[in-house]
């Protein structure tokens, strides 16, 4: 692969922030490449200054010899492989999934299946480790577990042990007390009046009465101070590193506007620098002011990188809109009516929309966020598999979640759906799914069981 076509490739699947450093960079390291500027007018050719001239890739004059065959290059990144393996595997195992960070409660389930425990002790700990508040306590009673789970007191108590001493040290207590003393256990060294003190003067330690806890136990205030500065060093709300509620902001690739009963696709371009050829370079290769071959040779090599880079990100930014209005024809009724009318689409099917192969859809399609009437979704959102309707037309998998997740949400929270009453539900409305599916995809949807669920009175 020439480095042309590797940089091509690479355009394809950056994302618009790491697309704007890359210009960025090259504007900085190739003196040929420059940027234009908004508030910039035509230059005046007249006024004796140097020109500079936009490098739009349909009227740039200065051309090189080595131009790029993009058909030959989607004709190259067909490989019998890659064809085999596309119909080989079962396209709802190649369904995209927006990844996420580890959230606390993943953090501690992931501790607690590497405890080699029986089925009802992890049961147990899934059961404590849900019901924990976002400061890492647990909001449920020994009783409550026992009615829900089935599990005996001892299981129990074992269990919630166990989790107590996982990272962080002191979840899923029930009393700041707990919590506390659990970390206690964990000191080095001598921690017998930090115990203490945690035992019988909690009421006196929050308000800093230090005097009457030292004359109740007869010892020094000064070590009351430090036993109680030990304490101070101690984490009351475990779950609290976990609360991640910064905002991501999401900067849309493309905005899809209707306008006079059509969509109407437009890049967002917004802080994107505009690239052009520096005409000074130009103007001195064309004419007699170089001797040195060498300087010569150099011009030319950053001015053949400068046209190319433009038209890379020319061919970039043209195949997301492309690729963009393709999707909005397949899945023109989600436009229209929203999430619940998303249809099957696969790779391939707006491959052959736009005349190109399905590795360059999914590099064009990776990080790249579209700004609908709808909301902002990931292009990869809209590529979906199908299940079959009693109509005899297919849905997709995602407006199947979304129907799932839209029962859920208004069951009665003290007799909550099971996944077998969901499966029914569906059925009802021509969606023939087993209940296994409907367990997958509440899971996807991060939704517990109906007996983790429901309430009490």
């Amino acid at each position: 692969m020439t480095p042309q076509l590797q940089q091509a490739i690479k355009l394809l699947q950056l994302s618009r922030l790491e697309l704007s450093d890359l210009i960025r960079q090259e504007i900085d390291e190739n003196p040929v490449l420059d940027e234009t500027l908004e508030s910039e007018g035509t230059p005046d050719q007249g006024n004796g200054d140097v020109g500079q001239e936009t490098a739009e890739p349909e009227t740039q004059q200065t051309e090189t010899k080595e131009e790029f065959d993009w058909k030959e290059y989607v004709d190259r990144s067909v490989s019998p492989v890659r064809e085999r393996f596309s119909q080989s595997v079962d396209r709802e195992e190649l369904e995209p999934i927006i990844t996420r960070k580890a959230s606390f409660v993943d953090h501690l389930l992931w501790q607690l299946h590497l405890h080699d425990i029986t089925d009802k002790a992890l049961e147990v700990g899934e059961y404590i480790i849900g019901n924990l508040n976002t400061d890492g306590y647990l909001q449920a009673t020994f009783e409550e577990i026992t009615r829900d789970t089935g599990a005996d007191i001892e299981v129990i108590e074992s269990v919630h042990t166990k989790i107590k001493r996982f990272d962080p040290v002191g979840v899923a207590s029930r009393t700041l007390q707990e919590c506390l003393l659990t970390q206690v256990d964990l000191l080095p060294g001598d921690t017998a009046l930090v115990r203490t003190i945690l035992q019988n003067h909690m009421k006196d330690l929050e308000r800093k009465k230090y005097q009457a806890i030292a004359k109740t136990l007869k010892i020094a205030i000064k070590d009351v101070v430090t036993a109680c500065e030990i304490i101070a060093n101690m984490e009351p709300r475990p779950g609290r590193a976990f609360n991640d509620n910064e905002t991501q902001f999401i900067v849309p690739d493309i905005y899809v506007y209707k306008m006079d009963g059509e969509y109407v696709v437009v890049l967002n371009e917004d802080g994107q620098p505009k690239l052009r050829v520096n005409s000074f370079y130009k103007n001195i290769l064309s004419g007699n002011t170089i001797s040195a071959d060498k300087a010569k040779e150099y011009i030319q090599d950053k001015l053949r990188s400068a046209v190319w880079l433009i038209k890379s990100v020319y061919h970039r930014q043209t195949t997301i809109v492309n690729v963009m209005k393709s999707i909005i024809k397949f899945q023109y009724d989600f436009f229209e009516n929203g999430v619940g009318n998303l249809k099957p689409l696969v790779l391939r099917d707006v491959a052959e929309d736009v005349g190109m192969h399905e590795s360059n859809i999914s590099r064009i399609t990776t990080n790249k966020y579209v700004h609908t009437p709808h909301g902002i979704f990931e292009l990869k959102y809209f590529f979906n598999s199908g299940l079959a309707s009693d109509d005899g037309e297919s849905i997709a998998s995602e407006s199947v979640k979304n129907m799932i997740m839209d029962i859920i949400q208004n069951e009665d929270p003290y007799k909550p759906c099971s996944d077998q009453e969901i499966a029914n539900i569906l059925k009802k409305r021509g969606i023939n799914i087993a209940r296994r599916t409907v367990t997958k995809y509440r899971e996807m949807l991060r939704v517990l069981s109906s007996s983790k669920r429901k309430k009490h009175r």
